[in-house]
């Protein structure tokens, strides 16, 4: 169950989603020669395609809304494998297996256990993924050490 939800983060990445904040602002720190090694490209072994292009939503604001749902100590880990999996975007979908989402649930749908939205609303994906690493792996920490080990989770 997500108990990290802090109200004023997230009012401020509603501001970013409704155009009150610079969108860049937020992606800076991967833009810059010094980025951080999370910010590295993510494995081509996964390709995304839109599923709503007219749905498109700012990853990095989809980022940071991640950040006030998932617990700090954990988010590191769960950002490294939402990064390869999706790329942050939420309507990817693999092409070969059709999984789908930020999280790449398969099948899809498992996610509407956590709500009707789950195919376009990127809060019920973020609180369907932790809670499946948290169920599968015991934490997202676990389950980037299994996706490091196999490259899939």
């Amino acid at each position: 169950m997500m108990r990290y939800f802090i109200p004023t983060l997230a009012a401020a990445v509603c501001a970013i989603f409704l155009g009150a904040a610079p969108a860049d602002a937020v992606a800076t720190d991967c833009a810059a020669p010094d980025a951080p090694p999370i910010c590295a490209t993510p494995s081509s072994s996964w390709k995304t395609h839109p599923v709503g292009s007219s749905l498109s939503l700012p990853r990095a604001g989809v980022k940071a809304l991640a950040m006030t749902m998932v617990p700090p100590h954990h988010f590191w880990a769960f950002d490294n494998i939402i990064t390869r999996e999706s790329g942050w975007n939420v309507f990817a979908v693999n092409p070969e297996s059709g999984a789908y989402g930020l999280g790449q649930a398969l099948p899809p749908h498992k996610m509407g256990t956590h709500g009707l939205d789950w195919a376009f609303n990127p809060v019920t994906q973020i609180r369907w993924t932790y809670d499946y690493m948290n169920k599968r792996y015991g934490s997202p920490i676990g389950a980037w050490e299994f996706w490091q080990a196999h490259h899939w989770y």
